[in-house]
């Protein structure tokens, strides 16, 4: 069996304020989504790496992506209007796979989070292997509502990569389509239409997401520190 690993990478990243996409900024030696291409790849079972991008970004993806693949090769998929209708241009690439049982689970990415490293990548492969689907969720603190009281209880923000059971994911994401349900990501659409148990795998807030332009010089002096782990 195999994974099947989905970067997104179709939103533009206006609030960055770069004239290109948010994840072909530099980042150190490479392109923000390159960082994810490359942990993908590490994988030591990864049969298929999809990026899904907008049609405009394709030649700029393709240069960006090549000189790290080597003899490697992944696939370009169109994105959608939404998160959603991305993953379902990605997941419906992957179906002949999946059906096939060449791939058994199916990882799911956020291209704008460079930094989540090969061990949370295969964390997160492991726990959806051994139960059905697997988030990384990092702890919040000090959070408050609207009218400034803070809120009690324990709790945690979710992260990508998600993982989960490949006929599973396909299985939902056509009973998605058929109803023109859309989640806010993979595991929201995983939980209205399949039972798959989906386990919280503990990460950091190292693993961030570049939104603002000061997320990018925060994830450089990250790489500066020490080995992450």
């Amino acid at each position: 069996m195999s994974v099947a690993v989905v970067i997104l990478a179709a939103g533009s990243g206006s609030r960055v304020g770069a004239a290109v996409n948010k994840v072909l900024l530099p980042l150190a030696d490479a392109p923000v989504l390159v960082w994810s291409v490359r942990a993908a790849l590490a994988l030591d079972d990864v049969a298929r790496v999809v990026l899904v991008v907008r049609p405009e970004d394709r030649p700029d993806v393709e240069a960006a992506v090549a000189p790290h693949l080597g003899e490697r090769e992944v696939l370009l998929v169109d994105g959608g209007a939404t998160r959603h209708a991305s993953e379902w241009a990605a997941v419906r690439s992957l179906a002949p796979d999946i059906e096939s049982g060449l791939v058994d689970v199916v990882a799911v990415h956020d291209g704008a989070r460079p930094l989540a490293g090969v061990a949370l990548w295969q964390r997160v492969v492991a726990a959806a292997r051994a139960g059905g689907g697997a988030i990384p969720v990092v702890r919040t603190t000090h959070l408050i509502t609207t009218d400034l009281a803070p809120v009690a209880g324990e709790l945690g923000a979710v992260q990508t990569p998600q993982a989960f059971s490949a006929p599973a994911l396909l299985t939902a994401y056509r009973a998605a389509d058929a109803d023109g349900f859309e989640g806010t990501d993979t595991a929201a659409c995983l939980s209205a239409y399949t039972s798959t148990r989906v386990t919280a795998v503990e990460s950091t807030p190292l693993n961030l997401k570049i939104t603002f332009p000061e997320d990018v010089r925060l994830a450089e002096r990250i790489l500066e520190g020490p080995d992450r782990g």
